[in-house]
């Protein structure tokens, strides 16, 4: 870490109560920044020719990455898709107007062409991460893959060594790293204004229906047949700790367990289904009609209709038939409601995160104590505060659930793959796999009740 003269460095900071934050090298047009997202990100990427690019898996993170070729077409050019639902390939198709003969139902077909794009995009199951991207690397595509990288340490460290092998670019999508609010949080850090810094405290707050949707009735309810959470939800986290301090994991312990949503929690009179005949459905937080269907929320699962007059019966028709409908107390779910790490990195510099479920809010939260100063943060606002000063710095800005980091990634994955130079790349997998060790490791831990030594 480049050494910065404290004294010079205050200088360059604005220490009044709410004022902006203003770290060297970087600036502002006004205090209160708005972060980029799908709909105020602004690309100044101009190539020659667009990238072009197959999309595996058409759903939300597909849509979400695969949008910026829509907004920015000179940059990026999705020509091909594999999705096995049929209306998300024929939305997806049309959306991009790619060619009938670059459909396919399966991600197993596209590579039975030969190469005929330059890049992957990953978005598929967690637990279908490895056979694609394997594949892919193989044929000399580069690639954008969601993450986790793979829900298996040996299938993750067997994707970087392809990388490697293979010499091609593969960006894992930690988009934290590309939220102005934890750059800017990482640049704080890094400076030296805060000192030495000594630990951190993070929280995750998953908010209750979000693990309710997601992690008792959907895709990701059961660990063994999906990922564990803390890398299926809170890789991202691990990983930002890890990138934010710029020093290597030395051991990691963790506790957590399934303490809620379990078949004995189940309130008298409830019923398998929240549509068939529940008793206490009106006074059910986790309601599946009122979530769906009253309050039309966390829709986006159930492909619904373009008409809105057929939308409700299709949402019923979902409940009835698929696991959104289901009790959350009478489900076949095994990923712990909460989750709390302690982390050792090295100089002695201690972590510790928790995950918790039963939040009325999310979005992160993070405290980092130094021994000049300490910096309160959760991801709208960031708190400096000078220990010879007393003064307080505050920087705001408007934030989604990334921070809007998603189409910033895009954007430096592109420019990477066009100049050939995986370094333009801040979440290269050979910088994002540590924090999937550090997953597994913390699931060894909260399994085993020890203490675990990460070693890359």
């Amino acid at each position: 870490m480049t050494k910065v003269n404290r004294r010079d460095l205050l200088k360059t900071l604005s220490f009044s109560v709410g004022a902006s934050l203003v770290f060297p090298g970087a600036s502002f047009s006004e205090p209160g920044l708005t972060v980029e997202t799908e709909r105020s990100f602004k690309s100044d990427l101009q190539l020659d020719k667009p990238i072009t690019a197959i999309t595996l898996g058409a759903g939300a993170r597909g849509n979400v990455y695969g949008n910026y070729a829509i907004t920015y077409p000179k940059n990026l050019d999705i020509v091909g898709v594999a999705e096995p639902i049929k209306i998300r390939n024929e939305r997806y198709t049309k959306r991009h107007n790619i060619p009938e003969n670059n459909r396919f139902n399966t991600w197993e077909r596209v590579f039975e062409r030969p190469k005929f794009a330059d890049a992957i995009i990953i978005s598929t199951p967690d637990n279908l991460h490895y056979g694609p991207c394997m594949k892919a690397l193989e044929l000399g595509y580069d690639i954008l893959l969601e993450k986790p990288i793979s829900p298996s340490e040996k299938e993750c460290r067997d994707i970087l060594q392809s990388a490697k092998r293979n010499k091609r670019i593969v960006a894992v999508c930690h988009v934290l790293r590309y939220a102005p609010y934890f750059i800017k949080l990482r640049e704080l850090i890094q400076s030296g204004v805060l000192g030495k810094v000594v630990s951190i405290q993070h929280f995750e707050p998953i908010q209750h229906i979000h693990m309710s949707h997601s992690y008792v009735r959907g895709n990701w309810h059961n660990s063994k047949q999906t990922t564990p959470i803390i890398l299926a939800k809170s890789c991202h986290d691990l990983d930002i700790l890890r990138w934010m301090l710029g020093k290597p994991c030395r051991s990691i312990q963790a506790f957590g367990d399934l303490s809620w949503f379990r078949k004995e929690n189940a309130p008298e009179g409830s019923a398998a289904r929240c549509s068939e005949g529940c008793k206490v459905e009106r006074s059910c937080p986790y309601s599946a009609l009122e979530i769906y269907h009253r309050r039309r929320s966390w829709t986006y699962v159930f492909d619904l209709p373009d008409k809105k007059e057929e939308q409700g019966d299709h949402i019923l028709e979902q409940l009835r038939t698929t696991n959104y409908g289901r009790c959350v107390y009478r489900m076949e779910n095994d990923q712990p409601d909460h989750y709390t790490t302690n982390i050792l990195f090295d100089d002695g510099v201690t972590a510790s995160f928790s995950m918790e479920a039963f939040t009325s809010y999310d979005g992160r939260r993070t405290r980092i104590m130094g021994s000049l100063g300490d910096v309160v943060g959760d991801m709208t606002s960031m708190i400096h505060t000078d220990f010879l000063t007393g003064k307080k710095t505050e920087w705001k800005q408007e934030s989604d659930g990334h921070g809007g980091g998603d189409w910033r990634l895009v954007n430096d994955w592109l420019l990477a793959i066009s100049k050939k130079d995986p370094s333009l790349l801040t979440s290269t997998i050979d910088q994002s796999i540590e924090s999937h060790i550090m997953g597994f490791m913390a699931e060894k831990s909260r399994k085993t009740k020890k203490v675990m030594d990460v070693r890359m």
